[in-house]
């Protein structure tokens, strides 16, 4: 192994160990908060984390270890389970992400209607659409043997190697693509930039009665009217950067490999193998950043996890205690004999 080999192994350990525990603490806030399990967003969340453990779990050791012997790593068969799970798994995450933010656009916008426009039945509904959606594209995938094992991304993915198939298979890859990720990006950016549009309208209404309250406090201490400017220019800051978050990071993580993909039709360029493994360890790292952006970094979440290590480490406690204090029981009861 080279030392670009060694690395790249090195980040798919690193982001496989973070996505595994990442994942399994949302789900586990899931389970342990109702108020969670009783919000509607909570379906698309379980929905992307799902997909994000089953991702960890099946896919990345395969590259893994595609990546260390250089060839399939599993036989024919379950080469081809992967790669038609890797194409459902991907396209269910991102059409989970556009809908997660087609329920904050109604939230933000339509306020007093949200709980009519966007309840359990219409989120299941979503969530129905988005698997028949991810579903149809590995199914014809299958059907026409275009799953392998490719070796520029040393992955069981969309692969075709027959030569008469090359139109028909650049026809299905560009569909593909344009109907998962392009789709997915056109829904969040419309949204989000929606729930921003009303977001800064918001801030200038509060930003007005802000300073028409400071113009009248003549007496006020001028730290607190600086304090007050502070978190002016702060709430101005918040939304946009969240959306920049949610926005940047799809971007980020999928549009290089999604790129590669397309750019790897052409038979004129050609492309590194290392390059093609590092692109596919960037739409690796979505399955590692979307616990954070979408749950853990959330207040309700973050109060939920804390919570929940709080109580595994006082039933640590109690239990190392209790372990400690029988032996000095032993020892009373025997000095006394």
């Amino acid at each position: 192994m080279s030392i670009w080999e060694v690395i790249l192994a090195f980040v798919v350990v690193v982001l496989m160990l973070v996505a595994l525990l990442a994942n399994v603490l949302v789900l586990m806030c899931f389970l342990y908060s109702a108020d969670i399990r009783k919000q509607v967003p909570g379906l698309f969340i379980l929905n992307l984390t799902f997909c994000n453990l089953l991702m960890t779990v099946l896919n990345m050791p395969l590259t893994l270890a595609g990546i260390i012997y250089k060839s399939q790593p599993a036989g024919d068969h379950i080469c081809h389970i992967v790669g038609f799970l890797e194409t459902f798994l991907t396209t269910n995450s991102m059409l989970s992400m556009a809908a997660l933010s087609i329920d904050r656009w109604i939230a933000v916008v339509f306020p007093l209607s949200y709980h009519s426009k966007m309840r359990y039945r219409d989120a299941a509904l979503i969530l129905s659409y988005t698997w028949l959606h991810s579903v149809s594209f590995p199914i014809v995938a299958a059907s026409l043997s275009w799953v392998g094992f490719h070796h520029l991304y040393a992955s069981c993915t969309l692969y075709n190697k027959r030569p008469e198939d090359r139109t028909q298979f650049v026809i299905f890859t560009v569909v593909f693509h344009t109907l998962s990720f392009l789709l997915s990006l056109v829904v969040l950016c419309f949204t989000y930039l929606k729930v921003l549009k009303v977001a800064r309208f918001h801030c200038k209404r509060i930003d007005v009665i802000t300073m028409q309250t400071l113009v009248l406090l003549v007496d006020i201490h001028p730290s607190v009217r600086e304090r007050c400017l502070e978190e002016q220019r702060r709430r101005r800051q918040r939304a946009t950067k969240k959306i920049s978050t949610f926005i940047g990071t799809f971007i980020l993580c999928f549009a290089p490999y999604v790129i590669t993909r397309l750019v790897e039709l052409s038979s004129v360029v050609h492309i590194s193998s290392h390059w093609g493994i590092m692109s596919k360890c960037l739409a690796y790292s979505k399955v590692v950043s979307d616990p954070f952006v979408y749950s853990l970094l959330r207040h309700q979440y973050k109060k939920t996890w804390k919570d929940l290590i709080n109580k595994i480490l006082k039933r640590s406690s109690i239990n190392s205690s209790a372990l400690t204090s029988e032996p000095h029981n032993r020892n009373g009861l025997q000095l006394s004999e």
